[in-house]
C-alpha cells in the first residue's frame, strides 16, 4: 500500500466486504421471506452469522484505517460527518411516511373505522404508564450520552466511560419495557389501520433503539482499547447523533401515537 500522496483524501484499498455484505444481506432478505411464507428458519440461521461476520470484519478494517493507520484526515472526517447527517435525514423521512399514514387516518377516520379514532373496539395504551416511563428513560439516556461526549472532550475518560455505560443500560431497559408492552397489548397489527401504524412505527423505532444500543456498545468496547481521544472520536460522535435522533423520534411517537391518540 502506498502511504504517501499529494492530497488529504483517503483512497481505500480493495476490500471483499462490500460484495460479501451485499450477498449476505440478499441472503438474509430471502431467508426472512422464506421464514414468513414457508415457516422455515434454516436459511435465516445460516445468513445471520454470515452478515454479522461481514459487518464485524468491515468495521474492523475501518477502525484500523482510522485509529492505527491515520488515514482519516480532517477532510475525510468532514465528509464522513456529512454522510452521517444525510443518513439521519433519510431516516427522518422514513419516519415521516409513518406519521403521514397516521394523520391521514387520524384526522379523517373512515366509516370502516367507525368514524372515530382509535377505531371502535381498540383500547389504546395509557400514555401515563409504561410509555411515559420509556420517555423518561430515553431522555435520561440522551443526557447520559451528551455527558459522556462532553467528558471525552475534556479528557475525563472514566466519567465518559461510566456515563456511556449508563446510556447503554437505559437503552436495554427501554427495549425490555417495550417488549413487555407488546406482550400485554390488547390489539395486534391486524386490528385495523390503528394496529398497523402503531406496531410498524413503534416497532421500527424499537429496532433503531436496538441498533443504536449496539452502536454505543461498540463505542464502549473501543473505549477499553483506547481508540478514542479528545480530538479523534468521530465514531462515538456519530453514535451520539444517531441516539439523539432516536430520542427525538420517540418524543413525536409518544405525543401523537400514545398521548394524542388516547
Amino acid at each position: 500500500m502506498n502511504t504517501h500522496s499529494n492530497h488529504p483524501y483517503h483512497l481505500v484499498d480493495y476490500s471483499p466486504w462490500p460484495l460479501m455484505s451485499s450477498f449476505s444481506v440478499m441472503m438474509m432478505m430471502t431467508a426472512i421471506i422464506n421464514w414468513f411464507h414457508m415457516f422455515s428458519m434454516n436459511m435465516f440461521i445460516i445468513s445471520l452469522p454470515l452478515m454479522l461476520l461481514c459487518m464485524y470484519q468491515w468495521w474492523r478494517d475501518v477502525i484500523r484505517e482510522s485509529s492505527y493507520q491515520g488515514l482519516h484526515s480532517k477532510e475525510v472526517i468532514i465528509n464522513m460527518k456529512w454522510g452521517m447527517i444525510l443518513f439521519i435525514v433519510s431516516e427522518i423521512f422514513f419516519f415521516v411516511s409513518f406519521f403521514w399514514s397516521f394523520f391521514h387516518s387520524y384526522l379523517s377516520p373512515t366509516m370502516e373505522l367507525g368514524s372515530i379514532w382509535p377505531p371502535k373496539g381498540i383500547y389504546a395504551f395509557n400514555a401515563f404508564q409504561i410509555p411515559l416511563l420509556n420517555t423518561i428513560i430515553l431522555l435520561t439516556s440522551g443526557i447520559a450520552v451528551t455527558w459522556s461526549h462532553h467528558s471525552l472532550i475534556k479528557n475525563n475518560y472514566s466519567q465518559s466511560y461510566n456515563s456511556l455505560l449508563m446510556c447503554i443500560l437505559l437503552g436495554i431497559y427501554f427495549t425490555m419495557l417495550q417488549a413487555y408492552e407488546y406482550i400485554e397489548a390488547s390489539f395486534t397489527m391486524a386490528d385495523s389501520v390503528y394496529g398497523s401504524v402503531f406496531f410498524i412505527a413503534t416497532g421500527f423505532h424499537g429496532l433503531h433503539v436496538i441498533i443504536g444500543t449496539l452502536f454505543l456498545t461498540v463505542c464502549l468496547l473501543r473505549f477499553t482499547t483506547k481508540n478514542f481521544s479528545s480530538y479523534h472520536h468521530f465514531g462515538f460522535e456519530a453514535a451520539a447523533w444517531y441516539w439523539h435522533f432516536v430520542d427525538i423520534v420517540w418524543l413525536f411517537l409518544y405525543t401523537f401515537l400514545y398521548w394524542w391518540s388516547s
